[in-house]
């Protein structure tokens, strides 16, 4: 696998004003499927460890009891965030089409709960923002609501962008897929977390898993720290209260699948 050609793509929407200072650390979240315990426990870890800035990858809302909650918090923090596939499923309706019946009955219930505000939020959300040289998309570049599973799929999305790095959400899985200087393309889970070394000489798409429903077989939390400066990227894994939000499910008749689930992490 070749590195981009000159039909790559960049990024859209920079955000990096040459009039401010730049953050040095960023927070990094995605997928927080309106769990408000999963949120509030990771935040808390982000506001220990100082964090400059902290940017969402999408999947905001969806599956769980707190559309409402999640979306206040993230507006009130001012975060930098771009849209999942559930956020635009959630404001408009033909966007869920594709889902199963799962994730459907809950993005339909999630519909009827959003206030007009969070609406609004919602729906002005990009799918794409890049930010201090790096580049946000919840699924995969240019493609955005595709999934990277595997080497061959980051292969593929490493050709369609000419960014050295990207950061990513949607399987909600942890792991991060590296491209060496001759192309070779290679993949590193993170189930417990870990450090990244981001190499001048290499490419990086980073997997920062999921805030409120893993499905690597972990269940505690996941969330992205980047150090700028250090050129290193730590993912971390936070418990939370899986109960608390289990109990607000079944008030919320939501599916029981989707509460089971988020003991099994999977």
């Amino acid at each position: 696998m070749s590195r981009a050609s000159s039909t790559s793509s960049r990024c859209g929407g920079n955000l990096t004003d040459p009039q401010k200072s730049k953050p040095l650390r960023y927070a990094i979240v995605s997928d927080i499927h309106s769990n408000l315990e999963a949120l509030n426990a990771v935040i808390a870890q982000i506001d220990a460890q100082r964090a400059d800035a902290l940017l969402c990858l999408g999947d905001i809302v969806g599956y769980g009891p707190s559309p409402n909650e999640c979306c206040d918090v993230l507006r009130e923090r001012d975060v930098v965030a771009i849209a999942g596939n559930h956020d635009e499923a959630a404001v408009r309706a033909a966007a869920a089409d594709r889902f199963n019946p799962l994730a459907r009955e809950a993005i339909d219930w999630t519909r009827t709960q959003l206030t007009p505000q969070n609406r609004e939020f919602l729906a002005g959300l990009p799918r794409e923002r890049r930010v201090d040289g790096f580049c946000m998309v919840h699924g995969a570049p240019v493609r955005h609501f595709d999934y990277i599973m595997d080497v061959t799929d980051a292969q593929h999305a490493f050709g369609r962008t000419a960014e050295a790095l990207t950061f990513i959400g949607h399987s909600h899985v942890a792991e991060v897929y590296y491209q060496d200087p001759a192309g070779r393309t290679y993949q590193q889970r993170l189930l417990h977390g870990g450090r990244i070394n981001v190499v001048p000489e290499f490419r990086y798409i980073i997997n920062v898993g999921s805030v409120g429903q893993p499905r690597d077989r972990n269940p505690q939390a996941s969330f992205a720290l980047y150090d700028v400066e250090g050129a290193a990227v730590e993912i971390r894994r936070v418990a939370y209260d899986i109960e608390g939000v289990q109990e607000r499910m079944a008030r919320a008749a939501l599916p029981e699948l989707l509460r089971e689930r988020l003991v099994s992490g999977w």
